[in-house]
This record gives structure tokens, sequence and C-alpha cells, in this order.
């Protein structure tokens, strides 16, 4: 089979679930507008709010808009997925969600990256911070997270399109970038080192570096006063645990695409797959609602004026 034959793709980790379908549909339905509104309302909040025109606030608005587009690449394909009787579909369709999924994942964090740059400043280099980071710089930062993630996933596409491909069958309920190559018939020398650079220099070297700004973050913090202490935890607290929980999920999925996972129950292998492409953008208008202090006060004015 080459891949002039291969049109659609089929994805076998959905199971039967019999009458079950309509209650996941009415679930997962309702998590996706649980995302849609509490990120549409935090942007709305941000955009809307002149005090909250600050570069860690501006920078969270591209983190929520991230959300909304990387919730938008996969639930509403999940949501017919789940109604079908038939899980195949067409190749340019793969290739486009894969585009979706793999854009998502590298601006989320490089976003978290910037965000921790942004505190960093903020709290060791208070004197500083207003000079060097200005709004002119927080464009640029965020028009760099954007156009080099759309050059590297482009990239990566570049490299897997041509692909001629063996098989069709996909073992998970969405497209992804390791499965189609794990398809190929073609060498896959070039795309295998590509991939494996991107987690270094995208994931391994990202995590490091803002896990090392927030130990520098720390030791400023617990050598000053109490109440700048209190600050600068409840501002870096959220950050902190929207990259583990990130990460956490983007682990289980590399792992899960490259070792052999059979031993584990589908339905956990479907959970895992699907963990880092939905508890971002439904973790983080928490996890920044109720831990940020000027946004928790903000949205809690407007409840009390409806």
């Amino acid at each position: 089979m080459n891949s002039t034959q291969v049109s659609y793709l089929a994805l076998v980790a959905y199971f039967d679930t019999g009458a079950f379908r309509y209650l996941y549909f009415v679930i997962i339905m309702c998590l996706y507008m649980l995302i849609v509104i509490s990120n549409v309302f935090l942007i709305v909040v941000i955009c809307m709010n002149r005090s909250l025109h600050e570069p860690m606030y501006l920078f969270l608005c591209s983190l929520f808009v991230n959300e909304l587009y990387g919730s938008t690449g996969l639930f509403p394909f999940l949501l017919l997925q789940i109604l079908s009787d038939i899980h195949t579909v067409p190749k340019a369709f793969c290739f486009l969600q894969i585009f979706c999924v793999h854009f998502y994942g590298s601006v989320e964090y490089f976003t978290l990256g910037v965000m921790s740059y942004d505190r960093y400043l903020a709290i060791c280099c208070p004197l500083q911070y207003h000079t060097r980071m200005t709004h002119g710089r927080v464009l640029a930062l965020t028009a760099f997270v954007w156009s080099y993630s759309i050059l590297a996933t482009l990239a990566m596409m570049s490299l897997s399109v041509p692909l001629q491909l063996c098989g069709n069958t996909i073992h998970k309920v969405y497209c992804d970038n390791y499965s189609i190559v794990k398809l190929a018939c073609s060498d896959t020398t070039i795309n295998n080192i590509y991939g494996l650079v991107y987690i270094f220099t995208v994931i391994v070297s990202l995590v490091a570096l803002i896990l090392s700004s927030y130990v520098r973050i720390l030791r400023v913090c617990f050598s000053g006063c109490k109440q700048s202490r209190q600050k600068a935890v409840s501002t870096c607290t959220p950050h902190l645990a929207s990259l583990l929980n990130f990460t956490f999920g983007a682990f289980f999925e590399i792992v899960q695409g490259r070792f052999n996972m059979s031993r584990v129950p589908n339905m956990l292998r479907v959970v895992l797959s699907l963990y880092w492409l939905t508890c971002q953008p439904l973790f983080n208008p928490v996890l920044y609602g109720l831990n940020i202090t000027k946004i928790r006060i903000i949205c809690s004015s407007l409840g009390k004026r409806t």
C-alpha cells in the first residue's frame, strides 16, 4: 500500500459505548462549553479593564486565546466521532488536526516560558522591570511565540506530508504526527531526528529554563519581607501549577506514542492521550482567575453588578 492509496485514516481507539455515547456526548459538550465560556470571559475581562493592560495579563490573554484554539481543534471533532459509527477521517483533515494539535502545544510551552521570564524580571529586577518589559517588548515576545510555533509546526508537517504510508490505522481518538510517522514505509530518519530535537529544544530546555527562573524567584521571595513573599508566591503558584500540569500530560502523550502500551486498558490510554489537550483549557481559567488578586477582584465586582 503506498501513499496514493491511503486517502482515509481509521481511528481505532474508539470503542463501542452503546447507549452511553449520548451521555459521553453531553459530558464532553458541557466541558467544551465550560472551556469556551471561561476563557472568553477572562479574555474580555483583561481586554476591557485598563488596569489589567500589564505584561503579565497580556501574556495571560495570549494563553487563553491559545486554549480556545487548541480545544476547538479537538472537541468538535471528538463530538462528531462519538456519535459516529465509522471512525475514519480524510487524510487531509488528519494533517490539519495534526497542525492544530502541535501548534497549540508549542504556543502553550513558549507562552509559559515568556510568562516565567516576565515574573523573573518583576520579582528579581523590579527597578528595571518597566524599562525592560515595555508594551513593545510584550508585543514582540508574543509575536515571536506564535510565529516561531507556526514555522516549527510547518517544518514538521513538510517532513510528514510526503511520507509514503503502508497502513491507515491510528491507535488514538485523534490524529497526531508520530502516529503518521509510524505508518510510513519510506525513510523516516529525518522525521525522527526532527522530533527528538523538537522535544529537547521546546519541552526539555523550556521546562529547565522555567524551573531555574522560579528557583531564583523563590530565593528572592524567601529573602524578602513577608508581604512581598506572599505577593510573589500568589502570582507564581498558578504559573508553576500550569507548567507542571501541561508537562505531566505531554509526558504521558510522548510515552504512549513511543512505547508499547498494549497492557494498559484502552479507556485509560484514551484518557491519558486527551489529558494534555483538555486539562489546560479547563484548569488555567480556574488557576489564574482564583489565584491572581486583580482578576479575582474584578470578576467578583462584575458578579455583584449582575
